[in-house]
């Protein structure tokens, strides 16, 4: 797919895109390197007051926080989940109430489609996504800035997450070169409810790994004379040679006892990270989907995709939005497409609820082949007679012959 070269643009754009070379936000980002400690509540208060603070506020914490949360595996195939029903939702671009194919085409092919999508998406979890364009070649290239940079709250990016901001939103490549989606002034995102429940998940699943580790491999004990050197040496080797459990050595003179707890299989660490994980889940999805296997039934399973396809018809829908009120233009203002489009979804269809009209219908009625075709994937090659072969006509039949 050839795409248009930067030098069609407008003259105001043309300009614009000659200094972008050496002002664009994405090549100023300093990259720090992060910490990786464990996280907890504290953590978490910290960042949201850091967040939220009247004068200069930054997201800094609250999204290495984030960065965190989404290393949970079911966070990650749930926000998954959504993103890929949006990016595999049909979808075309009209001018008028024609579909221009060619420029559906090069929405699809450049790969513009689905990271737009993904990203429309993404800000509804982390409140907020800041785009960037650059061309490659001709060929339009998105770059994301990562959010750690950028303070939706007062529109500043900084360059240096510990230094001095400047306004994003003032620049005269703002709504062209640079699209912002931020779903809602003020909000901290959906991570920010999942926050505790994934942090006191790992918390549960770190706690349930040690007792694995005491009640599978249990701790060992040596008693020997710990002032004899060459005892202490022996005994040391000795403990090392014979497994991999964690030991210790005591004097002779010496006792060790385990305290005594309430005896547990683990069953108190389960039920807490199951807990966690529905709320995860009610976040993400509007309910639990797959997860409860004991008392799961089709019925339940039934209503609750039925709500993820009520979250995902909404996701389309504000995917729509920001095709139509940001993206499109900016893309006709950079060259990308040409003007006066407009970006729909396709009708969504109950295939079976269709067939079965169809089938109902057809006793009376006739349909058109192709749609037929196109619509249900049957593979027609012409109308079937109803009359009987002239060399079959008044021959009688025995069934039982």
């Amino acid at each position: 797919m050839k795409f248009p070269s930067i030098f069609k643009l407008s003259a105001t754009n043309k300009e614009a895109a000659v200094t972008k070379k050496d002002k664009r936000i994405i090549s100023r980002v300093i990259k720090k390197q992060e910490s990786i400690t464990r996280r907890d509540i504290a953590d978490w208060k910290t960042a949201r007051l850091e967040a939220t603070r009247a004068e200069e506020p930054r997201q800094h914490l609250l999204q290495v926080l984030y960065d965190e949360v989404m290393l949970d595996a079911k966070m990650t195939s749930q926000i998954g989940l959504r993103i890929d029903k949006s990016q595999a939702a049909a979808f075309s671009l009209k001018k008028g109430d024609k579909v221009d194919e060619e420029s559906t085409k090069i929405l699809q092919d450049s790969g513009l489609y689905d990271t737009f999508a993904e990203e429309i998406i993404l800000a509804n979890f982390y409140n907020h996504s800041l785009c960037e364009f650059s061309f490659d070649k001709g060929k339009p290239v998105v770059d994301i800035i990562p959010r750690k940079h950028v303070s939706p709250e007062d529109g500043k990016f900084y360059p240096d997450v510990y230094g001095d901001g400047e306004k994003y939103r003032d620049r005269p490549d703002f709504g062209t070169f640079i699209l912002e989606f931020y779903p809602k002034k003020g909000d901290l995102g959906l991570l920010n409810k999942a926050v505790p429940y994934v942090l006191m998940k790992k918390f549960a699943m770190s706690c349930w790994s040690e007792l694995c580790e005491i009640y599978g491999i249990p701790p060992r004990v040596m008693k020997t004379d710990t002032q004899d050197p060459t005892m202490l040496e022996r005994a040391e080797h000795m403990m090392k040679e014979i497994g991999a459990a964690a030991w210790f050595i005591i004097d002779t003179t010496e006792d060790f006892e385990f305290a005594q707890s309430t005896s547990t299989n683990g069953d108190v660490y389960k039920n807490f990270i199951s807990v966690c994980d529905e709320h995860i889940s009610l976040l993400n999805l509007g309910a639990v989907i797959g997860q409860d296997t004991l008392n799961g039934n089709r019925s339940k399973e039934e209503t609750s995709v039925r709500l993820l396809d009520a979250i995902v018809e909404a996701d389309k829908r504000k995917i729509q939005f920001n095709f139509n009120q940001k993206i499109i233009p900016a893309l006709e203002s950079l060259g990308i497409l040409p003007q006066g489009l407009r970006f729909e979804f396709a009708q969504a269809v109950d295939i079976d609820k269709l067939w079965k009209m169809v089938f109902e219908g057809s006793q009376y009625y006739t349909f058109d082949i192709e749609w037929l075709k196109d619509t249900f994937g049957m593979n027609i090659t012409g109308m079937k007679s109803n009359e009987m072969p002239p060399e079959l006509r008044g021959k009688v039949f025995d069934f039982f012959a």
